[in-house]
């Protein structure tokens, strides 16, 4: 489907004054298939006619319904596998130590889409229930979709999504299958929780996390917000704590609140002298710089 300039650019223009998300030249044929669906739903039959509809104010579900389907929702279980066995194998057991005393962790799922990477997450503690027997793991999965956590909170998967990353002793041990499709365990389920929220909002008075994942979500930002976004992110984490990032994604030359963990791609802990200008005496933080966007 063509896309001529101008519509492209009012509706690049919309998806990211809604979201803080760049629609590239790259990504620009993705916009005929992404909004297929509207379409048919609403009997439009081109892209000009939907930015007509667009340009009249009385249209704000429809201008939500165009900004939802242009969001990359692609998820699986296990995605980049190789990056759950650095977790499994670096980070939890280094995690577990520091946390010993008070056996607790909490982990923030950015970008988790409809919630495999959540549940994926809460499956590398059940597959070891003896070094974790105890714990309390909490999971917090969010993303700037409410359609996609709405999916996620329903936790209900078919059986093309069950097995995109999963075997089948992985999907019998830990998802039982229903009338509606297959539904995480109970032991899952009460690690997880899902919640709408966008990355680049201001941390607030959130618990900070001893691990973050914000995976394959800072790549769709402009150099500005993918800044705001590393300080939104050390906001909400402990001193301490880890960070993955995507494979295809790096925080080198983007921020220095973070430094790379020698030899583990898209594995980072905060830079030890961003904490030491960023923190006072007590550990809290000051206010922070102002960035555009």
């Amino acid at each position: 489907m063509e896309v001529t300039e101008v519509s492209y650019r009012i509706i690049a223009d919309l998806l990211e004054a809604r979201t803080g998300q760049q629609l590239t030249e790259g990504r620009r044929w993705r916009i005929g298939t992404a909004l297929s669906g509207i379409f048919r739903e609403r009997g439009i039959t081109n892209i000009d006619q939907l930015v007509c509809l667009l340009a009249d104010n009385s249209n704000g579900l429809l201008a939500q319904d165009v900004v939802e389907a242009l969001l990359n929702n692609e998820t699986y279980f296990y995605r980049d596998r190789i990056m759950f066995e650095l977790l499994s194998q670096r980070v939890l057991p280094d995690l577990a130590a520091k946390r010993a005393e008070t056996k607790r962790l909490s982990i923030w799922s950015a970008g988790c889409s409809t919630g495999q990477e959540a549940l994926t997450l809460a499956m590398l503690f059940a597959d070891n229930p003896s070094l974790w027997k105890g714990w309390t793991i909490d999971i917090v999965g969010t993303d700037i979709s409410q359609k996609a956590i709405n999916a996620a909170q329903r936790g209900c998967y078919t059986q093309f999504e069950i097995q995109r990353g999963l075997g089948v002793t992985q999907m019998l041990r830990h998802f039982n299958e229903t009338q509606r499709g297959w539904e995480p365990s109970a032991d899952l389920r009460k690690m997880v929780r899902f919640k709408q929220r966008n990355i680049l909002e201001p941390a607030g008075n959130i618990q900070r996390f001893d691990l973050v994942l914000c995976r394959n979500v800072l790549l769709y930002f402009d150099t500005a917000r993918r800044s705001l976004a590393f300080d939104r992110i050390a906001e909400a984490m402990r001193d301490d704590g880890w960070l993955m990032i995507g494979a295809g994604e790096t925080a080198v030359g983007r921020t220095e609140l973070f430094q790379s963990v020698e030899r583990h791609q898209g594995l980072y802990q905060r830079a030890p002298a961003s904490l030491m200008s960023e923190t006072g005496e007590n550990g809290a933080y000051p206010a922070r710089r102002k960035h555009a966007g």
